[in-house]
């Protein structure tokens, strides 16, 4: 499972691998956005997928490590992607998580738990699976339903593209 792997070297951004899609995957254009910590370090990162013709983000994929404070979530309320989603549609909605299920899903030779949740906004679909590294993964997308193909396409980004310079 190479893509879970921590990098040895340290990168100008996050010092772990991100899992997402690949920009040229996607039909539309590619936000990203570290969370930084006050002494520097990346607590998180998360990729915003936008459409093409102005219709919005359709997706927001999170990738938080272990002590991450965006990953401490009081029971019931949004992950911190679904609230990206949100502010980005300008939707100031009150959502709340109403149930989860815990669903195996194969990824290529590897088993993922993904915990999918339910959320009072039924347009919004909501999954999270933990890598062996410990990196929260969160896919929030609007309007779509996240299917298990989805999974088959993310991908360790390459670090230059977190990098500043």
């Amino acid at each position: 499972m190479s893509f879970l792997r921590r990098r040895s070297a340290t990168p100008a951004g996050p010092d772990f691998d991100v899992l997402a899609m690949d920009p040229g995957d996607w039909p539309g254009n590619l936000g990203a956005g570290l969370l930084p910590a006050p002494d520097g370090s990346c607590q998180g990162v998360f990729l915003r997928y936008d459409l093409f013709g102005g219709r919005g983000p359709a997706m927001i994929i999170g990738n938080l490590p272990e002590g991450s404070p965006a990953r401490d979530v009081p029971e019931g309320e949004i992950p911190f992607e679904v609230a990206q989603l949100l502010l980005a549609l300008e939707n100031d909605e009150e959502i709340t998580v109403v149930g989860t299920e815990d669903v195996p899903v194969m990824q290529g030779d590897n088993l993922l738990i993904v915990r999918r949740l339910k959320l009072s906004e039924s347009r919004i679909s909501c999954v999270q699976f933990d890598r062996s590294d410990n990196v929260l993964v969160t896919i929030a997308a609007w309007d779509r339903p996240i299917t298990d193909d989805l999974y088959a396409l993310l991908k360790p980004l390459p670090a230059e593209l977190f990098q500043q310079g």
